[in-house]
């Protein structure tokens, strides 16, 4: 995940990272001038992509030949307790 420090710069962490991570460690990456400026913010995400989702012809439903008649049961409800 993309996580901007408060200097503005972005840099990358996973998860593990991001949820072990302290002040002392943020403090250490600003000073450090670490990570990226980014000009886009939507640069990665799905907005970015330029390209449209491929249409899914919809699928043909089973015909209801297949079906096959269920015998007629016969439940009494004094016969489950």
């Amino acid at each position: 995940m993309n996580y901007q420090l408060p200097n503005g710069k972005v840099v990358y962490l996973s998860i593990d990272e991001y949820l072990s991570l302290t002040d002392e460690d943020i403090q250490y990456l600003i000073a450090c001038d670490y990570g990226d400026v980014i000009t886009n913010p939507f640069s990665g995400s799905a907005v970015d992509t330029k390209k449209k989702p491929e249409e899914i012809e919809p699928r043909e439903f089973l015909d209801d030949s297949d079906d096959e008649d269920f015998p007629n049961l016969d439940i009494n409800l004094s016969d489950l307790s």
